[in-house]
């Protein structure tokens, strides 16, 4: 049970960071009238094109002949920047978790399993290369942590990338399976903490926010003196890598192959799971790798950009397991999203995140476990009825839009309604 809070508290720490990042992004883009005409670009082929010429446009823009059912209409649009919207309402009012929604969300909608991981990340990269000062952050880097590590994380995409398009290969419905029971692990892992971690705060009557009022950042453990670090840091193996020269003298040291390894676990789940590697980046770097957090966050940028560029190109996109009028969606709702969602927390109690955090990431839980009988019984592994499968399937969708709907509704109506107050704050 304590390895299952300390995975906990890194998953947590790491999901904080990747939401502050989204915010952070959303933000740039939202203030620079340059990057609002980029956005508008973007969009052009869907406003245009699609009105105009619906049956005949390409697959990556949303063609008849693209995978199911990635063509475009107007209700696939919209779909997908409420998806987007109700996703960046989850990252900027919780301030961890909503990037895990989206691909339940979209195979919940009836997208295929690998087309929702392509296009998410794909969504990332997009928003990553439009929102990123990456200029303000080198200064953070090492170069030679960065090198490493991105070396290591395009050898875990392209694994990922091949193992998910061969699964699909072989057959549909078992990528579908494949991509399920990953989000049924992960997110049912992360639900059942959350929620025993808000009744615990609910019955000592604390009042904190997403993460408990804990430092996302880990210092302690981002010494190098201590536990796994220390023992990784301690390692011979050429060749050695230095960084963190300004905070420490002389630097720390760590073996090239450590870094990149880690890479590779960051790329090989972005590849499979299409979420861009930035929530793993940050754990793995602090308490693992142990370095600071002032060099993590520039290491980061780079990371996310290169992850989710590499792995929605080269692994998905030139495949055709892209959906372009989706990304764009999403992208637009998100933006949005995460700006109310941040604003409302300004007004709403910590503990009632909290809560909203646990229900959210379980309600994605739920959904990817209901949704698993339909597919084992098409692949004839259980026997039951189709009319069964697919009530459970029917009941576990309901569920998860029913949940994150109300939430929605909830951050939004609490916007509306104190737009005054904030005024008087901003």
């Amino acid at each position: 049970m304590k390895w299952g809070k300390e995975l906990y508290r890194m998953f947590m720490a790491a999901s904080i960071a990747h939401a502050r990042w989204d915010y952070e992004t959303s933000l740039s883009i939202l203030r620079d009238k340059r990057k609002i005409c980029i956005l508008g670009l973007m969009l052009a082929p869907i406003i245009v094109l699609s009105v105009a010429f619906a049956d005949d446009l390409p697959e990556i823009l949303g063609g008849h002949k693209a995978y199911s059912p990635a063509y475009y209409s107007t209700n696939i649009f919209l779909v997908s920047t409420i998806i987007g919207l109700c996703a960046g309402l989850i990252t900027g009012c919780i301030g961890a978790g909503g990037g895990f929604i989206i691909t339940p969300a979209l195979m919940s909608a009836g997208v295929k399993g690998i087309l929702a991981v392509g296009t998410d990340l794909f969504h990332i990269f997009a928003k990553a290369i439009m929102g990123t000062a990456v200029h303000r952050k080198l200064g953070n880097v090492s170069v030679a942590l960065a090198i490493a590590f991105l070396v290591g994380s395009g050898v875990g995409v392209t694994g990922g990338g091949v193992i998910n398009r061969a699964i699909y290969e072989q057959n549909p419905v078992l990528s579908d399976t494949f991509i399920s029971i990953v989000y049924v692990v992960l997110l049912g892992f992360l639900g059942f903490y959350a929620l025993i971690d808000f009744l615990r705060l609910r019955k000592a009557g604390g009042d904190v926010g997403a993460h408990g009022g804990e430092s996302p950042h880990g210092e302690a453990a981002a010494s190098g003196k201590v536990g796994l670090p220390a023992k990784l840091q301690s390692a011979n193996i050429p060749p050695l890598i230095t960084f963190d020269e300004d905070l420490v003298p002389g630097g720390k040291k760590i073996p090239a192959l450590f870094v990149a390894l880690c890479g590779a676990v960051v790329g090989f789940a972005a590849a499979i799971m299409g979420v861009g590697g930035g929530f793993l980046t940050f754990p793995i770097f602090v308490y693992v790798l142990g370095v600071s957090s002032f060099t993590t966050v520039g290491t980061d940028i780079l990371q996310i950009i290169f992850t989710a560029g590499y792995a929605s190109i080269a692994q998905y996109a030139i495949y055709g397991f892209i959906f372009y009028t989706l990304a764009m969606g999403m992208l637009l709702g998100s933006l949005i999203g995460v700006q109310v969602g941040a604003l409302t927390t300004k007004v709403v109690k910590g503990i009632y995140i909290r809560g909203f955090y646990a229900l959210a990431i379980l309600s994605g839980f739920v959904n990817r476990f209901f949704a698993l009988p339909e597919k084992l019984n098409q692949m004839e592994i259980i026997n039951i009825s189709d009319s069964l499968a697919k009530t459970l399937t029917e009941i576990g969708t309901w569920l998860f839009f029913l949940v994150i709907g109300i939430f929605a509704v909830w951050v939004i109506a609490k916007f509306l309604g104190s737009l005054r107050q904030l005024r008087g704050e901003v």
